[in-house]
């Protein structure tokens, strides 16, 4: 093996990883301008997303919905109850688990967010059949790493 060919796995070009991250980063600022308008930042909007669709979930199955921690779910839950849309409180049961409810502010928002979908839709450009494709592709990697 030539010398230069030993280093190729190096190469910026060779990895996967690297487009995934470049168009997450994108995404999420193409994001940006729509959820500006609703007064949120990306991971606030995937919070409210759950909570839309669960109306109450504990933070520890939030955190595992989002793929995030606790460290950085919590700030996030702070600003969405500063801002009225959630309510955080601690279980009677068992005080260790802390439950999150979507408030009228929080399920109102909802209706000024449905446009989102549709409108990151023609930024990405892709077909439907493509999205479906790129989706399963992106969930099997996520559960192959895990699996690890």
């Amino acid at each position: 093996m030539s010398e230069e060919k030993k280093y190729d796995s190096l190469k910026l070009e060779n990895q996967l990883c690297f487009p995934l991250y470049a168009c997450s980063k994108e995404i999420v600022r193409s994001y940006k301008p729509f959820l500006d308008k609703i007064d949120l930042t990306y991971t606030q909007y995937i919070t409210m997303m759950v909570l839309w669709e669960k109306k109450k979930v504990n933070v520890k199955t939030l955190g595992k919905c989002l793929f995030l921690d606790s460290g950085t779910l919590t700030p996030v839950l702070k600003k969405l109850e500063a801002k009225g849309y959630i309510n955080r409180e601690r279980n009677a049961a068992d005080e260790r688990n802390l439950e999150v409810t979507i408030t009228p502010a929080g399920e109102k928002l909802r209706d000024e967010a449905l446009c989102i979908p549709e409108n990151m839709g023609s930024c990405v450009k892709l077909t439907q059949e493509e999205a479906q494709v790129l989706y399963k592709l992106l969930y099997k990697v996520i559960g192959n790493i895990r699996e690890d």
